[in-house]
């Protein structure tokens, strides 16, 4: 491999929102859904390029970073969008806050499936919206959408439907007929679909992503994408993200609901999306298949040396969904964590009994970390 993702890199004392709270302990963290890799090189060098210029003003996407992203969705995923439906953001948790306040008003209602990424959770109440959720439905390796539930749920006041694909933290690719039927589902009701594809170029079983609103001009019509380069690669801490709004009512009401509250977007973060998406398919391509080698690693080891936890068929994302209700502990993340396994909460999810380990790391810390899941497991 042309790029050494067995590096160990040193992230305590860095501020790192993943390392930084577990620094004076012998805690491994591995919750907080960023990567332990160093970011591509020729990202690492545009990043460069603008300290060496050494001005830091206000900024705003270039021609060519526009240009950028076009050509990106249209030679990876036979999506042709126009510059102008590209709203940019600071963060995908800004852009589910700000769709949240765009959509319906005070009291309407937002639906989304769960377990889920917690601000799917959050963001409806902070913009005065109800929150409605379905669980997904357990199917042997796999989960599945409960349709039914999805009528049963559904009201007059339900204006908004969030859907995260891959998801996130179950690591699934929803198929295409999901969507159109999901889609289909929304259209009837009238409800815009907001789709929260950043773990989208995190497809680890090699099928092409294709975007929710790519699939035809009616599902695109009242469709909000989310994308970022954040995830893919690690550059969440540079604050870069945008929105593709086809339909110009509803990125007009997109955009009015940012004024105020959404921070504008740096010079790095700029400078590290269009860097990324030029430059970085090769290391990105190396990054899948070393990430599908951690994959396996997980489902491996848990599956013969840790048999009490369970894990699922997964697609995508660096982010394993463990089921740990079979311990019986109340709170099986700070189990592991007292034993020296930080992990994310399943109870955040709305998914209690599970826990989620991220390992986007290198191999050795992965090894560690199972290590110390199976010591838990067999000490408690």
């Amino acid at each position: 491999m042309a790029f050494d993702f067995d590096e160990i890199i040193d992230r305590r004392n860095t501020g790192s929102e993943k390392w930084q709270p577990f620094e004076d302990g012998d805690v491994l963290p591995m919750p907080v859904a960023d990567m332990d890799f160093r970011s591509p090189p020729d990202l690492l060098e545009a990043l460069q390029r603008k300290v060496d210029h050494g001005v830091f003003g206000y900024a705003q996407p270039t021609a060519s970073l526009v240009e950028t992203i076009v050509t990106t969705f249209r030679e990876r995923y036979q999506w042709e969008i126009r510059p102008e439906w590209i709203v940019w953001l600071p963060g995908l948790v800004s852009g589910l806050n700000v769709t949240c306040r765009a959509v319906g008003e005070p009291g309407d209602a937002v639906l989304t499936l769960t377990p889920v990424y917690p601000p799917f959770l959050t963001s409806p109440g902070n913009m005065k919206r109800d929150l409605q959720t379905v669980p997904m439905v357990e199917k042997g390796e796999t989960w599945e959408i409960d349709w039914e539930g999805l009528e049963r749920a559904r009201t007059a006041k339900t204006k908004l439907f969030l859907l995260c694909q891959p998801h996130n933290p179950m690591g699934k690719v929803f198929p295409r007929e999901d969507i159109e039927r999901l889609a289909s589902f929304c259209q009837e009701h009238g409800i815009v679909l907001c789709s929260d594809e950043i773990h989208c170029d995190l497809i680890l079983d090699n099928r092409p992503h294709q975007p929710t609103a790519s699939l035809s001009p009616e599902i695109a019509d009242s469709t909000i994408t989310l994308m970022a380069p954040s995830k893919t690669y690690n550059v969440a801490g540079l604050g870069c993200a945008f929105a593709i709004i086809p339909n110009r009512e509803l990125r007009l009401k997109f955009e009015k609901a940012k004024i105020g509250i959404v921070p504008q977007v740096t010079v790095f973060g700029y400078a590290a999306c269009e860097a990324a998406y030029k430059y970085g398919e090769s290391w990105r391509q190396e990054l899948l298949a070393y990430l599908q080698g951690n994959l396996a690693l997980v489902q491996d080891f848990i599956r013969s040396e840790v048999p009490l936890l369970r894990t699922y068929e997964q697609e995508a994302t660096y982010l394993s969904w463990i089921d740990a209700r079979e311990l019986g502990l109340r709170d099986p993340a700070a189990f592991f964590q007292e034993r020296g396994l930080a992990l994310s909460n399943g109870a955040f999810f709305q998914g209690p009994g599970f826990v989620r380990l991220n390992f986007g790391c290198p191999r050795k810390t992965l090894e560690e970390g199972l290590t110390r899941l199976k010591k838990a497991v067999d000490g408690r």
